[in-house]
C-alpha cells in the first residue's frame, strides 16, 4: 500500500487550483450609451458635415422656399429657401464653440479662485466670497445683452461673458472640494512631513478637485447652450443670417402654423442636446454601486 493509497481524500474545490478571478466590468446604462451616441452624433455631423462639397447653409433654393421635409432637403427649407438640416448643423457649432469658451474661463477663473479660497482660508476666502456672491447678484443674460449691443455680437464675447458668470458657481463647488480634502490624513500627513505647499496642491488636491470639476462642466455646458440659444432668439446672438439653434427657431417662429419644422428642428436638436448633457451629468454625479461600501456581515 504506497502513501497515494493512505492519504485522504481532498475536496474536489481544493484538490483543484482556484481559477483566477475575472474583473467584472459593469456596463453602462441604455441612457448612458443613447446620451453618448447623441452627442457623438451632433459633434461629428458638426464637424465633419461642413467640410463636404455642396455645403453651404447661407444658400438659397428660391424653387424651393418653405419646402416641407422630403428628399433633397431632409428637414425641409425656411422661408428664403435655405436648407434647414444645415443650417441646424452649422448652429450646433456655434452653441458648441461658445460651449466650449465658457468651459474654459469658467473652469479655469472658477478652479483657481475654488483652490486658493479653500487653500488659504482667512481674508482671501472672504475677499473671494464676496466677490462670487456679488458677480452672482447681477442678472446674467440682462448684462450679457448690454454688452453685446455695445460691443457687437461674436462668438467669443458671447463665450467669454457667459463664462464670466459660470465662475462663481465652479468657485463654490472647488471651494468645498478643497476644503474637505485640507482635513484628510494625506494631506495633513504631507504638511507634517514638510512638503511645499505649491506640491501638495499640484500632486495631492489637483488630481481630486479635477474630476468633480469637470462632472459639474456638464451642467456649465447646458447653461451655456440655452443661454447662446436665448440670446440668439432674443436678438442678441449672432447676425442672421449667420445660423445658430436660437436664430433658427425664431426666424420660423412667424410660420409656425405653415411651415413648423423650420423652429421644431433646431429646437428637438437642442432639447435632445442639453438632455443629454444633464443625464451624463447626473449618471457622473452619482456614486456607482460597485463603489458603495459593503457591510461586514451578511
Amino acid at each position: 500500500m504506497t502513501t497515494a493509497d493512505t492519504a485522504p481524500a481532498q475536496p474536489a474545490a481544493l484538490a483543484q487550483p482556484a481559477a483566477p478571478a475575472r474583473a467584472t466590468r459593469r456596463r453602462p446604462p441604455p441612457g448612458v450609451l443613447a446620451a453618448t451616441a447623441w452627442l457623438a452624433l451632433v459633434a461629428l455631423a458638426a464637424l465633419l458635415l461642413p467640410l463636404l462639397p455642396g455645403f453651404d447653409p447661407l444658400h438659397g433654393d428660391f424653387a424651393h422656399p418653405s419646402a416641407a421635409p422630403g428628399p433633397g432637403h431632409w428637414l425641409g427649407t425656411d422661408a428664403s429657401g435655405r436648407d434647414v438640416l444645415q443650417r441646424t448643423v452649422a448652429g450646433a457649432r456655434a452653441s458648441f464653440a461658445v460651449a466650449a469658451l465658457t468651459i474654459a474661463v469658467g473652469l479655469l477663473g472658477g478652479g483657481a479662485l475654488g483652490v486658493a479660497a479653500g487653500w488659504f482660508r482667512g481674508p482671501l476666502d472672504k475677499a473671494i466670497g464676496f466677490a462670487t456672491d456679488l458677480l452672482m447678484s447681477v442678472p446674467t443674460l440682462i448684462l450679457v445683452m448690454i454688452v453685446v449691443a455695445l460691443r457687437g455680437p461674436s462668438l467669443p464675447v458671447i463665450g467669454a461673458l457667459i463664462g464670466l458668470f459660470t465662475v462663481p458657481h465652479f468657485t463654490r463647488v472647488v471651494r468645498a472640494v478643497v476644503l474637505s480634502l485640507t482635513e484628510r490624513g494625506f494631506v495633513l500627513a504631507a504638511r507634517m512631513i514638510g512638503t511645499a505647499p505649491l506640491r501638495i496642491l499640484r500632486r495631492e488636491i489637483v488630481p481630486h478637485v479635477a474630476p468633480i470639476a469637470l462632472t459639474f462642466a456638464f451642467t456649465a455646458t447646458t447653461v451655456a447652450i440655452v443661454a447662446e440659444g436665448s440670446l440668439s432668439f432674443l436678438g442678441f446672438g449672432l447676425r442672421p443670417p449667420e445660423p445658430s439653434w436660437g436664430g433658427i427657431i425664431a426666424e420660423g417662429r412667424t410660420t409656425l402654423g405653415s411651415a413648423p419644422w423650420i423652429s421644431l428642428a433646431p429646437a428637438a436638436v437642442l432639447c435632445a442636446t442639453v438632455l443629454a448633457l444633464n443625464y451624463l451629468g447626473e449618471h457622473l454625479r452619482s456614486p456607482s454601486p460597485a463603489s458603495a461600501p459593503k457591510g461586514a456581515s451578511k
